[in-house]
């Protein structure tokens, strides 16, 4: 089967890797962003798509359009793929480009659909606190992520997972459904199922205003927040912006799902949680020995345990402590 790799980012890498590695395969083509300037030296970086396309000798496309770009469509025409395949490439595809495969456009999407259509749906699955998640395939049409699905694959999120870790677990559940896809659709036994609009979510763009920790929501929204938007959560601290990378929820319904080094604190959480009862959100209620400060927010205490103050390395929050000498009654805004 003749294919062509249109994506972008580390989560795009094992679907490639694995249609490379494929002897029933030809990865023919491999379409990706431009590259673009990266870090804190502004060098220009290839994509981690590009990267594994040049290493395996594969024809290369960069197209900073691919819809206007007349030369690239042309080419794409002529090399009479049997399927698309696109997992995270960042570009809209047009009806063109959708009619010119044999099979079609195969998409891998990170979510269960139609939940979570669009451009982040594993960042707000957390964010939104499932406890399940997953991929699926499906036949691209005109709209977003509304074409008719193939497979899925289900995936457990645990209470401490953030994004980077579940979105691991999705590449790589990615990888062995698009192979059964394409092998299913080859061989004329997978039939398209349509999606019930009715039950249809969206996962928008994230805005940089969507990182802002806001302490009178409860611990467990804001904890879904860090990990959500891992590394970017952010608040206000002695008048610096501090990231929050880790948290910890320190409520009745959680403490079952907390490592054991945590859960021996719990009768002096437990107390301190009634003593600080009104205390204003995002007050500095408790230093909790070899594990973080705790913080009141609108609803139960929450426990940072990985931060990164402002032009300093990440560390843990027993770090934190003893590096900013914490004290009791300090605000986070």
């Amino acid at each position: 089967m003749r294919i062509v790799f249109l994506g972008t980012p580390q989560f795009a890498v094992p679907s490639l890797e694995r249609l490379l590695a494929e002897p029933g395969f030809e990865v023919v083509a491999v379409v990706t962003q431009p590259d673009k300037r990266r870090g804190r030296g502004n060098q220009v970086e290839a994509s981690p798509v590009k990267q594994v396309a040049q290493r395996a000798g594969c024809a290369l496309f960069q197209p900073p359009r691919i819809k206007k770009d007349e030369d690239t469509l042309r080419a794409l025409a002529s090399l009479q793929a049997d399927a698309f395949v696109v997992v995270a490439y960042g570009q809209i595809l047009s009806q063109r480009i959708l009619e010119m495969p044999r099979l079609g456009c195969i998409n891998g999407h990170g979510s269960l659909l139609p939940a979570y259509r669009g451009a982040a749906p594993i960042q707000w699955c957390l964010v939104n606190g499932e406890t399940v998640t997953g991929m699926t395939t499906m036949q691209m049409d005109a709209g977003l992520d509304t074409g008719p699905m193939l497979l899925k694959s289900h995936l457990s999120i645990g209470l401490l997972d953030n994004c980077d870790q579940v979105a691991a677990a999705l590449a790589q559940q990615c990888a062995d459904l698009l192979v059964e896809t394409l092998n299913r659709l080859g061989a004329g036994s997978l039939a398209p199922e349509p999606q019930d609009e009715a039950l249809a979510t969206y996962a928008p763009l994230i805005q940089k205003q969507d990182y802002r920790l806001t302490w009178s929501r409860p611990a467990i929204a804001l904890h879904n927040q860090v990990r959500g938007f891992y590394p970017n959560g952010v608040t206000q601290f002695r008048h610096q912006p501090l990231k929050v990378l880790a948290t910890a929820p320190l409520d009745d319904p959680y403490w079952d799902q907390l490592p054991p080094d945590l859960t021996q604190g719990r009768a002096t959480v437990e107390a301190l949680a009634t003593a600080t009862a009104e205390a204003a959100p995002g007050t500095l209620v408790g230093l909790l020995k070899g594990q973080g400060p705790v913080v009141k927010t609108g609803q139960g205490l929450l426990l940072l345990w990985q931060v990164k103050p402002s032009g300093k390395q990440a560390q843990v929050g027993a770090d934190f402590i003893n590096g900013s000498h914490l004290q009791v009654g300090e605000t986070f805004t």
